[in-house]
């Protein structure tokens, strides 16, 4: 009886060490700090815009509010033709807003010569998705001039402005392709560092940007048709052994 004795307070004794063995490894291994990599994947699409606006505001004066509002008229006529003639239809083309300024009535009135007494400013506005028809028509803007035309000087230098719409049918494509690249760079860190990629800890999968394809320093990127969009992902990966 005393020799079982013996044995079952060596078997309890082997456990309760082996049980603080198990701890006590544990304890160790959930103080070891988790190795991470995070890397960044691009993506990146050449496009070319599929939505075009150009405004165009003209002015017209006269010694009376008749006279200016005839000489706005022939003006908007000219415009009409000139888009009519490079095929923009009537849906293409709106007029937004007519302004009236009597300059007899401003601060500056007594300097004000009688024929420019009345200023009427006219704003029309072409919306198209034919883009490389709207651009060379306001290239062609001085045929405009040549027919009288007087375009307010904020407008005259606006001209046309570009924008691509069509991110949503690529962003699966170029989300699925920046992750591809980010984990390209993980693996090759991994490599290098005797490890290897484990799953993903967190992902931010960026911001989506419609770029100038070229762009310059000080020049209005909106003025390019051909756009290019980009994403970064942000990914941060385990590293195992």
């Amino acid at each position: 009886m005393k020799f079982v004795g013996v044995v079952a307070a060596l078997c309890v004794a082997v456990g309760i060490a082996l049980a603080g063995w198990f701890v006590g490894t544990s304890l160790v291994e959930s103080r070891q700090p988790l190795r991470t990599v995070t890397v960044k994947g691009l993506s990146e699409r050449s496009v070319q815009a599929d939505l075009g606006f150009w405004p165009i505001r003209f002015v017209a004066t006269g010694a009376t509010l008749e006279a200016a509002r005839s000489a706005l008229e022939r003006s908007e006529s000219s415009v009409r033709s000139f888009l009519t003639e490079r095929n923009f239809t009537d849906e293409e083309i709106q007029v937004q807003n007519v302004l009236v300024e009597d300059r007899a009535a401003g601060y500056n009135a007594g300097s004000t010569p009688d024929e420019y007494r009345f200023v009427l400013t006219e704003d029309m506005l072409v919306t198209t998705d034919r883009v490389t028809d709207l651009a060379e028509a306001s290239r062609s803007v001085a045929d405009l001039l040549r027919q009288g035309v007087v375009f307010s000087s904020d407008a005259y230098s606006a001209g046309a402005s570009f924008v691509f719409t069509g991110i949503n049918d690529l962003k699966s494509e170029m989300l699925t392709e920046a992750t591809q690249r980010a984990k390209e760079t993980a693996e090759q860190f991994a490599s290098e560092s005797g490890a290897a990629v484990g799953d993903i800890q967190t992902a931010n999968q960026g911001v989506f940007e419609v770029l100038p394809a070229v762009e310059i320093p000080n020049d209005r990127p909106e003025k390019q048709i051909d756009k290019k969009v980009r994403v970064v992902s942000t990914i941060t990966y385990f590293l195992v052994d």
